[in-house]
């Protein structure tokens, strides 16, 4: 094992200075690894919308050729889970540390990668091939990301607050977002349409080498969590995690992974199709269309944290629900401001559908990882996390395709939003809310409400 009982003794009697120390250094790293990460994702959504269409499935219509692209984003989240079980079971095995930074390499790499792939103009069918693998690289280091960089904060700090302390992981959803597409929003404004489509589109994708590096100098900083620690002492890891979560958490995966149906599918809608119905149905500049969700994402800056400190305060199941609530109610005033178009009413309409995002993303880190006692925590949260990638995030953009292609309306996607809010409003009201429960201990986890 990585970690010994020495080194896990060390941390455990580490004095409070030390301490401080440490749940400083955690949380920045928590939120360096996922906002690096999440750069490089949301980097692909971007490209996938306005780039990959044209320069891997060139032959194809514009609708079929968007249909394609969305496809290979889709299959970046049908490898999250994939991801959630190999670094999960690493993670509940071998400690928290050491599974992210083999995460943040493999994403780095995959990404940087797809910034020096050539089109299928150049090298044919292969392109789009080893597009789609690269994908699944970045899908499986996502995967095995989110849930490590949770209790990388989480196990370290004050445990009372544990809805704020999770929520740096998911500032790095926010952060990455604002540097993806901000990136993109800056060469598109500053380069003409042909030498952005040419290679403009490939110089943030090739700048994940340096965030990487400055990424992995913070992570190696960062002892293990005390909490991990302790298990370890006590030679109380388990021999298959993964297995074990699923076989005595299962109902607390599905509901964790059915509560993230109204906060995960809208986003993604709300992020990545948006560039697609505004740019290519309604004619608008996407550069008008990347400074709204520019906007929208820097709002989540202070939103996330703000909600999930309130979490803590009344409890995270209130928070949640507020926050799917509130999507469900936008869902058809959403893209009715969009179907009516006006340059106000649009950057408005986008920025306020991320309110209720961050009302459920903000908690939602400590809502799941709560749900999982700590030898279990690392891959049973990742697996009910990543799970709903495969249902909800990843076919977002392509149903929305579909369904605005077939039915010709774009309410036919608020009827879709609307079901996810039905699904998340189920699980959250079924799911156990332990946000004032003592997750180290085992007791918690014997007893259900």
């Amino acid at each position: 094992m990585v970690l010994g009982r020495n080194e896990a003794n060390k941390v455990i009697d580490s004095p409070a200075t030390e301490q401080r120390t440490q749940v400083r250094r955690a949380a920045f790293a928590s939120a360096i690894g996922t906002t690096i990460e999440w750069y490089d994702f949301f980097l692909y959504n971007t490209a996938a919308a306005l780039i990959f269409p044209q320069l891997f499935f060139p032959a194809s219509s514009s609708y079929a050729g968007a249909m394609q692209s969305f496809a290979t984003y889709a299959v970046g989240f049908a490898a999250r889970p994939v991801g959630a079980a190999i670094f999960g079971y690493w993670g509940d095995r071998i400690g928290r540390k050491a599974t992210l930074v083999i995460t943040l390499l493999l994403m780095g790499l995959a990404s940087a990668l797809v910034g020096l792939l050539p089109g299928a103009a150049s090298i044919g069918i292969a392109a789009p091939i080893v597009l789609v693998v690269l994908r699944l690289v970045q899908g499986i280091a996502i995967g095995g990301e989110w849930s490590g960089s949770v209790l990388l904060a989480m196990e370290w700090g004050d445990q009372r607050r544990r809805g704020l302390l999770g929520s740096f992981a998911q500032i790095g959803v926010p952060v990455g977002l604002v540097l993806g597409t901000g990136g993109m929003t800056l060469l598109s404004a500053v380069l003409s349409d042909a030498a952005f489509d040419s290679w403009g589109w490939r110089i943030p994708f090739l700048l994940s080498f340096v965030l990487v590096g400055i990424g992995l100098v913070i992570r190696l900083r960062i002892m293990e969590t005390p909490m991990f620690a302790a298990i370890v002492a006590k030679q109380q890891t388990s021999r298959s995690p993964v297995v074990d979560a699923i076989k005595h958490h299962w109902r607390e995966i599905l509901l964790s992974a059915g509560l993230r149906f109204s906060e995960q599918m809208p986003f993604y809608l709300f992020t990545s199709y948006v560039l697609v119905y505004v740019v290519a149905e309604h004619h608008y500049s996407r550069t008008f269309v990347l400074n709204a969700v520019l906007v929208a994402a820097a709002l989540e800056l202070v939103t996330i944290p703000l909600f999930s400190q309130l979490s803590d305060r009344i409890g995270r199941k209130r928070v949640y629900l507020s926050g799917a609530v509130l999507t469900g109610l936008l869902a058809f005033p959403y893209f009715a401001v969009l179907k009516a178009g006006g340059y106000v009413p649009i950057f408005l309409i986008v920025i306020a559908s991320m309110i209720g995002h961050a009302m459920q993303y903000g908690p939602q880190a400590a809502f799941i990882g709560e749900s999982f006692p700590t030898h279990l925590r690392y891959g049973g949260a990742g697996l009910g996390y990543q799970l709903a990638s495969v249902f909800a995030g990843g076919p977002a953009p392509l149903l929305a395709t579909w369904l605005l292609q077939v039915t010709g309306t774009p309410y036919s996607i608020s009827a879709y939003i609307l079901l996810a809010v039905v699904v998340t409003v189920l699980c959250a009201v079924l799911i156990t809310d332990r946000s004032r429960a003592d997750i180290a201990d085992y007791a918690t986890y014997a007893r259900r409400s």
